[in-house]
Protein backbone atom coordinates (compact mmCIF):
# COMPACT_ATOMS: atom_id res chain seq x y z
CA UNK A 1 0.00 0.00 0.00
CA UNK A 2 0.93 3.50 -0.42
CA UNK A 3 0.23 5.17 2.50
CA UNK A 4 2.37 3.42 4.43
CA UNK A 5 6.25 2.08 4.17
CA UNK A 6 7.22 -1.48 4.21
CA UNK A 7 9.05 -3.01 6.43
CA UNK A 8 11.45 -4.54 3.64
CA UNK A 9 11.86 -0.98 2.23
CA UNK A 10 13.19 0.55 5.54
CA UNK A 11 16.46 0.75 6.82
CA UNK A 12 17.17 -1.84 9.61
CA UNK A 13 20.62 -0.81 10.63
CA UNK A 14 19.68 0.38 14.42
CA UNK A 15 20.24 4.14 13.39
CA UNK A 16 16.99 5.34 15.28
CA UNK A 17 18.29 3.65 18.39
CA UNK A 18 21.57 5.13 17.92
CA UNK A 19 19.40 8.72 17.35
CA UNK A 20 17.22 8.37 20.08
CA UNK A 21 19.76 8.39 22.24
CA UNK A 22 21.40 11.65 21.46
CA UNK A 23 18.17 13.53 22.15
CA UNK A 24 15.91 15.46 24.70
CA UNK A 25 13.68 13.13 26.67
CA UNK A 26 10.81 14.91 25.72
CA UNK A 27 10.88 14.25 22.51
CA UNK A 28 9.68 11.70 19.94
CA UNK A 29 12.67 10.21 18.95
CA UNK A 30 13.60 9.91 22.92
CA UNK A 31 10.10 8.36 23.43
CA UNK A 32 10.56 5.46 20.74
CA UNK A 33 14.04 5.11 22.38
CA UNK A 34 12.11 4.11 26.25
CA UNK A 35 9.58 2.29 24.13
CA UNK A 36 12.06 -0.30 22.85
CA UNK A 37 15.01 0.01 25.00
CA UNK A 38 13.67 0.95 28.93
CA UNK A 39 10.96 -0.99 30.99
CA UNK A 40 8.14 -2.74 30.08
CA UNK A 41 5.35 -5.41 29.37
CA UNK A 42 3.87 -8.02 27.51
CA UNK A 43 0.08 -8.21 26.55
CA UNK A 44 -1.97 -10.88 28.28
CA UNK A 45 -4.87 -12.26 29.57
CA UNK A 46 -6.84 -15.16 30.34
CA UNK A 47 -4.89 -17.53 31.76
CA UNK A 48 -2.27 -15.49 32.36
CA UNK A 49 -4.46 -12.51 34.13
CA UNK A 50 -2.95 -12.97 37.26
CA UNK A 51 0.01 -14.15 36.16
CA UNK A 52 1.92 -10.69 34.77
CA UNK A 53 0.84 -8.26 38.23
CA UNK A 54 2.84 -10.75 40.21
CA UNK A 55 5.79 -11.00 37.89
CA UNK A 56 6.02 -7.43 37.67
CA UNK A 57 6.90 -6.95 41.12
CA UNK A 58 9.25 -9.85 41.26
CA UNK A 59 12.94 -8.47 39.81
CA UNK A 60 11.68 -9.13 36.06
CA UNK A 61 15.11 -9.45 33.79
CA UNK A 62 15.74 -5.76 32.54
CA UNK A 63 15.48 -7.06 29.07
CA UNK A 64 12.44 -8.72 29.72
CA UNK A 65 10.94 -5.29 31.12
CA UNK A 66 12.21 -3.76 28.12
CA UNK A 67 10.69 -6.32 25.23
CA UNK A 68 7.29 -5.62 27.40
CA UNK A 69 7.29 -2.26 27.70
CA UNK A 70 8.25 -2.41 23.67
CA UNK A 71 4.93 -4.55 23.11
CA UNK A 72 2.69 -1.97 25.14
CA UNK A 73 4.08 0.80 22.81
CA UNK A 74 2.24 -0.92 19.88
CA UNK A 75 -0.60 -1.91 21.82
CA UNK A 76 -1.02 2.10 22.72
CA UNK A 77 -0.69 2.52 18.75
CA UNK A 78 -3.49 0.05 17.24
CA UNK A 79 -5.47 0.80 20.47
CA UNK A 80 -5.86 4.47 19.34
CA UNK A 81 -6.10 3.43 15.59
CA UNK A 82 -9.21 0.98 16.51
CA UNK A 83 -10.56 3.88 18.58
CA UNK A 84 -10.60 6.29 15.92
CA UNK A 85 -12.14 3.77 13.34
CA UNK A 86 -14.42 2.80 15.89
CA UNK A 87 -15.73 6.80 15.91
CA UNK A 88 -16.20 6.58 12.40
CA UNK A 89 -19.04 4.18 12.45
CA UNK A 90 -18.16 1.85 9.35
CA UNK A 91 -21.03 -0.32 8.33
CA UNK A 92 -21.29 -4.28 7.67
CA UNK A 93 -18.13 -6.08 8.09
CA UNK A 94 -15.47 -3.51 8.57
CA UNK A 95 -17.42 -2.22 11.68
CA UNK A 96 -17.35 -5.26 13.45
CA UNK A 97 -13.79 -6.13 12.85
CA UNK A 98 -13.12 -2.20 13.91
CA UNK A 99 -15.69 -2.98 16.51
CA UNK A 100 -14.42 -6.35 18.16
CA UNK A 101 -10.76 -5.64 17.83
CA UNK A 102 -10.81 -2.34 18.95
CA UNK A 103 -12.28 -3.93 22.55
CA UNK A 104 -8.87 -6.31 22.18
CA UNK A 105 -6.50 -3.65 21.91
CA UNK A 106 -8.05 -1.42 24.58
CA UNK A 107 -7.81 -4.04 26.88
CA UNK A 108 -4.53 -5.09 26.52
CA UNK A 109 -3.42 -1.38 27.08
CA UNK A 110 -5.63 -1.29 29.77
CA UNK A 111 -4.15 -4.63 31.40
CA UNK A 112 -0.26 -3.99 30.59
CA UNK A 113 -0.90 -0.49 32.62
CA UNK A 114 -2.33 -2.60 35.37
CA UNK A 115 0.41 -5.02 35.46
CA UNK A 116 3.30 -2.50 35.15
CA UNK A 117 2.41 0.11 36.98
CA UNK A 118 4.65 3.26 37.26
CA UNK A 119 7.40 1.03 35.14
CA UNK A 120 4.98 1.16 32.27
CA UNK A 121 5.77 3.90 29.62
CA UNK A 122 3.55 6.02 28.43
CA UNK A 123 1.22 6.76 25.49
CA UNK A 124 2.16 9.44 23.00
CA UNK A 125 0.12 11.88 20.94
CA UNK A 126 -1.36 10.02 17.39
CA UNK A 127 -2.11 11.50 14.19
CA UNK A 128 -3.42 8.87 11.81
CA UNK A 129 -3.90 11.29 9.43
CA UNK A 130 -7.16 10.29 8.01
CA UNK A 131 -6.51 6.07 7.83
CA UNK A 132 -8.92 5.56 10.21
CA UNK A 133 -11.65 7.45 9.04
CA UNK A 134 -11.57 6.27 5.34
CA UNK A 135 -13.31 2.73 4.74
CA UNK A 136 -10.33 1.76 2.54
CA UNK A 137 -7.38 3.12 3.91
CA UNK A 138 -8.86 1.84 7.43
CA UNK A 139 -8.60 -2.11 5.83
CA UNK A 140 -5.30 -1.42 4.19
CA UNK A 141 -3.49 0.39 7.26
CA UNK A 142 -4.82 -2.34 9.54
CA UNK A 143 -3.10 -5.12 7.27
CA UNK A 144 0.24 -3.29 7.97
CA UNK A 145 -0.27 -2.92 11.40
CA UNK A 146 -1.49 -6.16 12.71
CA UNK A 147 1.42 -7.82 9.85
CA UNK A 148 3.75 -6.04 11.90
CA UNK A 149 2.67 -6.84 15.24
CA UNK A 150 2.62 -10.53 15.03
CA UNK A 151 6.79 -9.99 13.59
CA UNK A 152 6.96 -7.71 16.38
CA UNK A 153 6.03 -10.35 18.77
CA UNK A 154 7.23 -13.45 16.95
CA UNK A 155 11.08 -11.30 17.24
CA UNK A 156 10.83 -11.26 20.59
CA UNK A 157 9.94 -14.40 21.71
CA UNK A 158 13.62 -15.73 21.46
CA UNK A 159 14.52 -13.10 23.75
CA UNK A 160 12.50 -13.61 26.74
CA UNK A 161 13.81 -15.04 29.50
CA UNK A 162 10.55 -15.78 31.86
CA UNK A 163 8.23 -18.28 31.08
CA UNK A 164 5.46 -16.97 32.35
CA UNK A 165 6.12 -13.72 30.01
CA UNK A 166 6.84 -16.24 27.05
CA UNK A 167 3.54 -17.52 27.71
CA UNK A 168 1.86 -14.50 28.16
CA UNK A 169 3.10 -13.27 24.74
CA UNK A 170 2.47 -16.02 23.10
CA UNK A 171 -0.89 -16.00 23.72
CA UNK A 172 -1.34 -12.37 22.61
CA UNK A 173 0.54 -13.22 19.52
CA UNK A 174 -2.10 -15.61 18.52
CA UNK A 175 -4.67 -13.11 18.68
CA UNK A 176 -2.64 -10.64 16.45
CA UNK A 177 -2.29 -13.18 14.06
CA UNK A 178 -5.98 -13.74 13.97
CA UNK A 179 -6.48 -9.82 13.39
CA UNK A 180 -3.99 -10.17 10.90
CA UNK A 181 -5.90 -13.18 9.41
CA UNK A 182 -9.44 -11.24 9.48
CA UNK A 183 -8.66 -8.50 8.05
CA UNK A 184 -6.66 -10.04 5.18
CA UNK A 185 -9.71 -11.51 4.38
CA UNK A 186 -11.96 -8.36 4.40
CA UNK A 187 -9.03 -7.07 1.84
CA UNK A 188 -9.50 -10.21 -0.14
CA UNK A 189 -5.88 -10.81 0.38
CA UNK A 190 -4.62 -14.67 1.80
CA UNK A 191 -5.09 -15.20 5.27
CA UNK A 192 -1.74 -16.76 5.43
CA UNK A 193 0.75 -15.82 2.60
CA UNK A 194 3.12 -18.43 3.31
CA UNK A 195 4.03 -21.93 5.79
CA UNK A 196 6.24 -19.64 8.04
CA UNK A 197 6.00 -16.61 9.49
CA UNK A 198 8.56 -13.88 9.77
CA UNK A 199 10.13 -11.98 12.36
CA UNK A 200 11.30 -8.20 12.93
CA UNK A 201 13.81 -7.21 15.66
CA UNK A 202 13.05 -4.77 17.32
CA UNK A 203 15.29 -1.84 15.32
CA UNK A 204 13.01 -2.64 12.43
CA UNK A 205 10.12 -2.23 14.01
CA UNK A 206 10.30 1.10 15.89
CA UNK A 207 11.62 2.59 12.46
CA UNK A 208 8.53 1.23 10.71
CA UNK A 209 6.50 3.28 13.41
CA UNK A 210 8.48 6.32 13.26
CA UNK A 211 7.90 6.06 9.25
CA UNK A 212 4.27 6.08 9.17
CA UNK A 213 4.11 9.47 11.26
CA UNK A 214 1.61 8.51 13.28
CA UNK A 215 3.25 9.38 16.31
CA UNK A 216 2.93 13.42 16.71
CA UNK A 217 4.00 13.81 20.26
Amino acid sequence: MSMLPQLEELDVDGAIREAASKVDGATRAAFLKKAGLGAGAVVAGGAFAGAIPAIANAGVAASDVAILNFALTLEYLEAAFYAGAVSSKFSGKVGTFAGIVAKHEAAHVAFLKSALGSAAVKSPKFDFKGTNTDMAKFTATAQVLEDTGVAAYLGQAGNIKSKKILGAAGSILAVEARHAGWVRDLNNAPGAPAAFQGSKTKAQILTAVKGTGFIVG
